[in-house]
């Protein structure tokens, strides 16, 4: 008996969504340093609340313990396996898969991504210290 072939269509759109989801990693981790500095400067409680602020260390912290270990994010590589199920070769591109690519993906040696993340780690550090999270309300700074 023969089992009828697994369509592309979800495979394509399982490996859109996992492209978004990266997407938004990417945006939490690096807009993350961001809006604690500049919430801080305006006075913004919520951004030193414990689990914001633990929850964007260990995410810094997951990307550069990988980089160092020479291993590619998960994300990536569960994308990849996606599109590969869908058929992806060529130029069969969803909108999605285009844009979003395009801003998240850089060619560049394992290295150079190592120091970055190993860079932008220590800047969230030094951020962690400057603007400590608080463990209470999620006060850090009265208004």
């Amino acid at each position: 008996m023969a089992f009828p072939a697994t369509p592309v269509v979800p495979y394509q759109i399982l490996a859109d969504a996992v492209l978004v989801v990266h997407f938004g990693v990417v945006l939490f981790v690096a807009g993350g340093l961001v809006v604690v500095v500049a919430g801080n400067r305006l006075r913004w409680r919520w951004v030193n609340r414990w689990w914001f602020r633990a929850a964007h260390l260990a995410a810094i912290a997951v990307i550069v313990v990988q980089a160092w270990l020479g291993q590619y994010c998960p994300l990536t590589t569960l994308e990849s396996w996606l599109r590969v199920q869908a058929g992806g070769a060529g130029y069969a591109r969803s909108f999605i898969e285009h844009w979003l690519r395009s801003l998240i993906y850089y060619e560049a040696p394992l290295w150079v991504f190592t120091v970055a993340y190993t860079a932008f780690a220590v800047l969230v550090l030094l951020v962690w210290w400057r603007f400590p999270p608080s463990r209470g309300s999620g006060s850090g700074h009265e208004a």
